[in-house]
């Protein structure tokens, strides 16, 4: 349990290296100095930066399954990305910030890729429904730290970024300087084809898991990137403010119930069972929400969906983990399932440009719906781990 809280803090570190960033104070900067054309700068940060994540995500993952040792990755990681969040910050060229955008991707994923690994060399089995309960902290922690960030008078703009890395080193660096967990050789062992097969970890099921991920990210992007349009669809004086106010409620609620259904799913031993419930639910706030005809009813049905959505992603992560084929290249697969996390923002917009305008929020609402419950569907099917 001491590196399970260790782990969970440097998760959250993780969390806190990118998210404040990417959606406070890079967007703050850009509309400050590219004005009218910020979103084309933001558009296309996103876009390249995407694209760098995933592929460095993969190749450290791989790296750190070549090497044997995850530590030294993340400590790297940590210092080399620090460095160039705060050097981003000094750069004045368009052109130079975005490749500085690109570098700053890849020292950030030799720090989140072994990270990810990691957990599936330390923890067993049985704990990783726990592990998935605390993971679910991590997004939090990256809206908590953002808003102390950007606190009127407590840091100037230039020391935020700063700020920030700060933050991540003393989150992510005692789990490598002082987590010490157990030996773990059942974790670290690849079997042959055959006992994987009779195991449960065919490829069928890491590949249901990784569909069913992508199905319910894609919904979780969309609803992230136009919640606050279909809230002033419905009530026009629905403000910023109040949009940040039910995400807060959204995240302090996924919290306990990940935690609670991860508990849950080590004692009865029953992996996928709050996946299967968590997609589900997911689908019905979705449904709810294409039927709402009041800001009351959107925002009840809105919190239902972002919990549900929340517990699923935070325990798919561990349970990931359980299914992977084989130990030795945990790290580059984890890396492949990342892609769930990048794909979804290449996909959603175009989504959301092909319904929206001509049919209305309600028949996106009903589409995403759909993909949530074919998720649920995929695991309810897939072979009892």
């Amino acid at each position: 349990m001491r590196f399970l809280a260790l782990y969970a803090l440097a998760a959250a570190g993780g969390s806190v290296s990118y998210a404040p960033f990417l959606s406070l104070l890079f967007p703050a900067r850009v509309a400050a100095e590219w004005g009218d054309q910020g979103l084309q700068v933001l558009s296309l940060t996103a876009f390249v930066g995407a694209i760098s994540a995933s592929l460095a995500n993969i190749a450290f993952g791989w790296l750190s399954d070549r090497t044997g040792g995850r530590r030294g990755w993340i400590f790297a990681g940590v210092i080399l990305s620090g460095i160039l969040l705060v050097a981003i910050q000094m750069v004045q060229d368009l052109t130079a910030i975005i490749a500085m955008i690109v570098i700053w991707q890849v020292a950030l994923n030799m720090m989140l890729a072994p990270l990810a690994a990691w957990a599936g060399d330390c923890v067993p089995h049985e704990q990783k429904g726990t592990l998935g309960g605390l993971l679910s902290m991590s997004p939090a922690m990256g809206a908590v730290m953002g808003a102390i960030a950007t606190v009127p008078g407590f840091l100037s703009v230039e020391m935020r970024p700063a700020f920030i890395a700060a933050c991540v080193a003393v989150m992510v660096l005692p789990v490598v300087l002082l987590g010490r967990p157990r030996p773990m050789p059942q974790l670290m062992i690849d079997l042959p084809e055959d006992e994987r097969m009779s195991d449960g970890h065919s490829h069928t099921q890491v590949v249901r898991m990784w569909i069913a991920r992508l199905l319910v990210q894609i919904a979780e992007a969309a609803l992230f990137a136009f919640q606050l349009f279909w809230f002033r669809s419905i009530a026009e004086d629905f403000t910023e403010n109040d949009t940040a106010l039910v995400f807060v409620l959204v995240l302090s609620g996924s919290v306990p119930m990940a935690l609670l259904a991860g508990r849950w799913s080590d004692r009865i031993r029953r992996p996928v069972l709050p996946l299967e419930i968590a997609a589900g639910c997911s689908a019905v706030g979705l449904l709810f929400m294409g039927l709402s005809a009041d800001i009351m009813s959107g925002v009840i049905s809105y919190v239902f969906f972002g919990i549900s959505s929340g517990v699923f992603l935070a325990l798919h992560s561990s349970q990931t983990l359980r299914v992977l084929p084989r130990p030795s290249t945990r790290g580059r697969d984890l890396g492949l399932f990342n892609l769930t996390n990048t794909v979804p923002s290449l996909i959603m917009p175009w989504l959301a440009l092909a319904l929206v305008p001509v049919f209305g929020f309600d028949a996106l609402f009903l589409v995403l719906g759909g993909l949530c419950a074919l998720a649920c569907l995929l695991l309810l099917t897939m072979r009892r781990l």
